[in-house]
């Protein structure tokens, strides 16, 4: 009991998805630090070699409820499995991927178990906090943090007298790290009889349409990113030229694509995808907070900017001062030259 709960979303493959996997990567390591147990939720059908994909990140526990009627997800059954499951087992904390089950489960548990739910959180960290008013110490809590107020701060939020302290996380924000390679936990299989109703399945899908990913930025090693400050169409696709002979991807900030500059499925940041490349070009971006949340964990930074007190400079490896228009024509041939 009070352990840390991670609910783990399973896709078409029957594979644990990648943000579940991330979570149970930065569970253990809660985990750890509170000396508590890392416990799995796994609801589906048809689910591979599930032992195989989930111990070795450290899990203790995995609950199993496995059912032809439970995939693809639908709100009802998983909410009430998971409502369920949690007012038995009472976790001290439950993390789901802001996806859209995530966004979709989560706020269904907390109302149902009357307790706080902080959304896209960038950061978990355990720390105390003592209530000015009181002076009475909270120990062990978890620092729910993200960006706030337009992205202007950044805020940690906590959940003091509420069980259990609940977080969605953007996928690729955590770090994917196996624990062990022969770790083993224990298997527990959810009894459904218990837990579910024929109510619960009113809602059936009937067909489903599943569109390919047709951009991949979040697996590119490089991406050159623009901003606002690029200016035009015609510049922006001197990003799409850069990236072509350097073997990168083209990412934009939200300024870009609400400007139409370029697609929303290019946006990073907050609001966009959560990247962690070797090498990331910033063109013309100044360097919100909601952009560097998604890109602030890059190995290796280059910035290219018109103005030097640019917010996006202060966290480059290196700052190139200047106009896009005429720096990444000189990167093009340069690069070009040099992979003769």
């Amino acid at each position: 009991m009070n352990n840390i709960f991670v609910y783990c979303e399973v896709n078409e493959d029957g594979l644990i998805a990648d943000v579940s996997l991330e979570l149970l990567s930065k569970g253990r390591k809660l985990a750890n630090d509170l000396n508590i147990k890392l416990e799995a939720v796994v609801i589906g059908d048809q689910i591979q070699n599930i032992e195989n994909q989930i111990y070795p990140y450290g899990v203790d526990v995995i609950h199993l409820a496995q059912d032809a009627r439970l995939f693809p997800y639908t709100t009802l059954p998983h909410s009430s499995i998971v409502v369920n499951l949690f007012k038995e087992e009472k976790p001290e904390i439950a993390i789901f991927g802001a996806t859209s089950v995530g966004r979709d489960l989560a706020p269904r548990v907390a109302s149902a178990l009357r307790c706080g739910l902080t959304a896209d959180c960038t950061s978990l960290e355990i720390g105390d906090h003592t209530e000015n008013k009181t002076q009475k110490t909270y120990k062990n809590l978890l620092y729910q943090i993200r960006p706030a107020f337009g992205g202007n701060i950044i805020a940690t939020i906590i959940n003091p007298d509420t069980r259990p302290q609940m977080a969605t996380v953007r996928e690729g924000v955590m770090k994917l790290e196996i624990f062990s390679p022969n770790y083993k936990g224990k298997l527990k299989k959810i009894n459904l009889e218990k837990l579910l109703k024929e109510d619960d399945f009113l809602v059936e899908i009937l067909e489903r349409h599943i569109e390919s990913q047709k951009i991949n930025i979040k697996g590119a090693q490089i991406i050159v990113a623009g901003g606002y400050g690029v200016g035009t169409k015609e510049n922006f696709d001197l990003l799409y030229q850069l990236a072509d002979v350097i073997g990168g991807e083209v990412g934009a900030s939200r300024a870009a694509v609400d400007a139409g500059l370029v697609d929303h499925a290019r946006q990073i940041g907050q609001t966009g995808i959560t990247v962690r490349p070797k090498l990331y070009i910033a063109c013309g971006i100044s360097g919100a907070v909601q952009h560097r949340a998604g890109m602030d964990q890059s190995a290796k930074i280059i910035s290219i900017n018109n103005d030097p007190k640019a917010p996006i400079n202060k966290i480059a490896d290196y700052t190139i001062i200047g106009n896009v228009g005429d720096i990444l024509p000189k990167m093009i041939k340069y690069y070009k030259e040099n992979s003769k």
